[in-house]
C-alpha cells in the first residue's frame, strides 16, 4: 500500500530529528589536541571479525554429473563446484584462462578418487546446481515484507555486535568488519589470475590488535588467533593474508571515523604545502632535463610526467606478482610512440599502457622540446620490452622527492594537480547568476576536468541508453507543457484585456498561469542540464577523485560563496566522512 502524505512526512521528520541527534552526538575530534607524532590511539576495543557462515551442502535431489553420469562429490570439491556453478551466467566463466585458473584449483580440493574421475572441464555439468542458485536469488527477490524484515534484523544484530567499537572511549563505526567469504577470483581487467580459489580464512590466519587493557576478542569456538597484537601506531584492527596475491587484508575504521579523517586532512594539508615551493621544484627538474648525468635526466622527465599528466609512480612488483600493470617508473619502451611534425611546430608524446586495476591509459601528450629530444635518447638501442627509465625506480624517486620536502610523494602531486585544477576551474566555471542545477553543472564540469587528469574512467553503465531515452522523453512531454502552458497564458491575458475593466479574479489567473509557465521552464531547464552532465559523464568516474583527490574544504567553501547546499555536492555517507571539513571551512578559504 502506498503511504500517505502525513507518513511521509513524518519519516521526514523523524530523519532530520535523526541526523540532529547524530550531529550533537558527532565526536568532534578535529577540536581537540594531536596526540604526540606516530600515536594513532590511546584505547582501542572491538570484538574481532565476523566470520562467513560453514558451507551447507547441496541437497540430495540436486546432482552434478561427470561425461552423462551423476557423481557424488566430497564437500571440499563440491563447495568449490558451487562457486563455479553461481557464476555460470556470468562471462567469466567462459574464459579460457578463467577456466584454466578454476580447474587447476578445484583439482587440488578433490580428493584421489575424483582426480583420477574428473579430468575435463567441459565433460562436467553443472546445471542442475546453478538452476538451484537461480532459484534461491529469485526466492531473495520475491520475499514477503515480513521475511525482509527478519532479515534485516538479523543482519543488523551482527552490525551492532561486531560493527564498532571503543576508540578512546568513543563508539566508532568499522568499515569493513567481515570477513570475505571464499569464493573464485574474478581481478579486474584481463587478470592472469581469474578463477583461481579464494581461500576460506580462519581465526588461526588472523591478527587482533587492539589496547591491552580492553577485553580482548574471543574467537570462534574450538579456534585461536594467529596472534595478538597491542600496536597504537597503526589504524587496523585485525589483518591477514589472502592466498590469491598474496596481499595483507586489513579490517579498518568507517570512513566517517577519527583515525581516516585525520589521514585525510594530513594528507590534504601536504599537498597545499607543496603549493609554496613547487615552482622551484618545476624549475629544478628542467634544470635537471640537462644533466650530464644520465640517471638525473631520468628522474627529471619521470616528474615531467608525473607533474603534468598525474601518473602514478608505479610500485616495484613481487616476484610472482603477474597483472602487467604499470606505473611512470616501470614504463616500457613499447608503452610510448614518439611523434614530431616535420615543421618543428609541436612534439607529441602517445601513452598506452595499463595503468592501476588493469586500467587503459591511452593518451596522446604535446611535450616540451627538451623532453621530447631526452625520450628520443632514452629509447635508443633498447629493444621493446626494455625498461623506458632503466636509471631509476620509485624508491629512487620518492627518496628524491622527500628532499625537496618532508612528505612529497607522487601521490601528493596527483592530489596537488587535482585539488588545484579543482579550485581553478570552479572559478572559471561558476556564475553567482545561475540557478542551483546550473552551478551544480559547473560543479560537476570542474570535477570532471580533475577525473580526466586522473584518467578515473568507467565503462559506460548498461543501463545508459534507457535511461538517456527516458529522460528525453519526459524532455519532450516537459516541452509540450510548456507550450500549452504558454497558450493558456496568452488565453488569460487576452480574457483580461477584452473585459476592459479589471476584473481581479482574471488579474489574478494570469498570474496564476505566468508562474505556471516559469515553473514549466525552470523544470525544463533542469531536466536538460541533468541530461548534458549524464551525456558528459557516461565515461567518466567522478566519485574516484571527489573521495580521494580533492580537497573537500574547496567544495565546502565554493557551497557557502554560491548558496549551493553541501547536501547537493556530499551524499550523507560523504558528508559524515567530510564532517571535519564542513564545520570548520570558512567561505574564504582557498586551497
Amino acid at each position: 500500500p502506498k503511504r500517505t502524505k502525513e507518513e511521509i512526512a513524518e519519516a521526514r521528520q523523524l530523519k532530520i530529528k535523526k541526523e540532529e541527534e547524530e550531529e550533537q552526538n558527532r565526536w568532534r575530534w578535529w577540536e581537540e589536541e594531536k596526540y604526540e607524532d606516530g600515536v594513532k590511539w590511546k584505547f582501542l576495543e572491538h570484538k574481532g571479525p565476523y566470520f562467513p557462515p560453514e558451507y551447507q551442502p547441496i541437497p540430495d535431489n540436486v546432482n552434478f554429473y561427470y561425461d552423462g553420469k551423476k557423481v557424488k562429490l566430497s564437500l571440499l570439491a563440491e563447495e568449490v563446484a558451487v562457486f563455479f556453478s553461481q557464476m555460470l551466467d556470468h562471462e567469466y566463466t567462459t574464459k579460457k584462462v578463467f577456466r584454466e585458473n578454476f580447474f587447476q584449483d578445484w583439482r587440488k580440493e578433490m580428493t584421489h578418487e575424483e582426480r583420477l574421475l574428473i579430468k575435463d572441464l567441459d565433460k562436467c555439468n553443472f546445471g542442475e546446481i546453478h538452476a538451484m542458485h537461480k532459484a534461491k536469488v529469485e526466492a531473495r527477490k520475491n520475499m514477503t515484507k515480513e521475511e525482509k524484515l527478519v532479515l534485516k534484523e538479523a543482519n543488523q544484530k551482527i552490525v551492532n555486535e561486531y560493527g564498532y567499537c571503543l576508540l578512546d572511549h568513543h563508539k566508532e563505526r568499522i568499515g569493513n568488519f567481515k570477513i570475505e567469504p571464499p569464493g573464485l577470483f574474478r581481478g579486474r581487467g584481463e587478470h592472469p589470475k581469474q578463477g583461481m580459489l579464494k581461500k576460506r580464512i580462519q581465526p588461526e590466519d588472523v591478527i587482533i590488535n587492539c589496547s591491552k587493557e580492553s577485553s580482548i576478542p574471543v574467537p570462534p569456538a574450538g579456534h585461536h588467533w594467529k596472534e595478538i597484537r597491542h600496536d597504537n601506531t597503526v589504524t587496523w584492527l585485525a589483518s591477514w593474508t589472502e592466498n590469491i596475491q598474496g596481499s595483507i587484508k586489513y579490517i579498518m575504521l568507517n570512513a566517517n571515523s577519527k583515525l581516516k579523517g585525520e589521514k585525510d586532512w594530513e594528507k590534504y594539508e601536504v599537498a597545499r604545502k607543496l603549493k609554496t615551493c613547487v615552482d622551484g621544484i618545476r624549475n629544478q627538474y628542467l634544470q635537471d632535463l640537462k644533466s650530464k648525468e644520465m640517471r638525473t635526466r631520468q628522474r627529471a622527465v619521470a616528474l615531467y610526467f608525473i607533474d603534468k599528466l598525474a601518473l602514478r609512480a608505479g610500485n616495484e612488483k613481487e616476484e610472482g606478482e603477474t597483472a602487467d600493470t604499470v606505473g611512470c617508473c616501470s614504463l616500457r619502451v613499447e608503452h610510448i610512440t614518439l611523434h614530431d611534425q616535420l615543421d618543428g611546430s609541436e612534439c607529441v608524446v602517445e601513452f598506452d599502457f595499463l595503468g592501476k586495476d588493469s586500467i587503459r591509459y591511452y593518451n596522446k601528450v604535446p611535450v616540451i622540446k627538451k623532453v621530447f629530444k631526452n625520450l628520443k635518447l632514452f629509447l635508443e638501442n633498447k629493444q621493446p620490452g626494455d625498461e623506458l627509465f632503466d636509471r631509476l625506480n620509485t624508491i629512487t624517486l620518492n627518496k628524491h622527492l622527500t628532499s625537496l620536502m618532508p612528505g612529497l610523494t607522487a601521490k601528493v602531486f596527483r592530489t596537488y594537480n587535482a585539488s588545484i585544477t579543482l579550485q581553478q576551474q570552479l572559478k572559471e566555471l561558476t556564475n553567482k547568476a545561475d540557478n542551483v542545477a546550473e552551478k551544480l553543472l559547473s560543479y560537476n564540469r570542474a570535477n570532471r576536468a580533475v577525473a580526466i587528469l586522473c584518467n578515473h574512467q568507467r565503462a559506460p553503465p548498461k543501463t545508459f541508453e534507457q535511461s538517456m531515452a527516458n529522460l528525453q522523453a519526459k524532455i519532450d512531454a516537459r516541452k509540450e507543457k510548456l507550450a500549452l502552458a504558454k497558450t493558456e497564458l496568452k488565453q488569460a491575458k487576452k480574457d483580461a484585456k477584452t473585459k476592459g475593466s479589471p476584473d481581479s479574479k482574471l488579474q489574478s489567473l494570469v498570474e496564476r498561469k505566468k508562474a505556471a509557465v516559469k515553473r514549466c521552464e525552470e523544470q525544463l531547464l533542469k531536466m536538460e542540464v541533468q541530461a548534458t552532465d549524464r551525456e558528459e559523464n557516461k565515461q567518466i568516474a567522478l566519485g574516484t577523485s571527489k573521495l580521494n583527490y580533492l580537497d573537500p574544504r574547496i567544495s565546502v567553501a565554493w557551497c557557502k560563496n554560491f548558496e549551493v547546499p553541501v547536501e547537493k555536492i556530499y551524499n550523507k555517507t560523504q558528508r559524515d566522512k567530510f564532517a571535519w571539513a564542513i564545520d570548520m571551512t570558512e567561505v574564504d578559504f582557498v586551497f
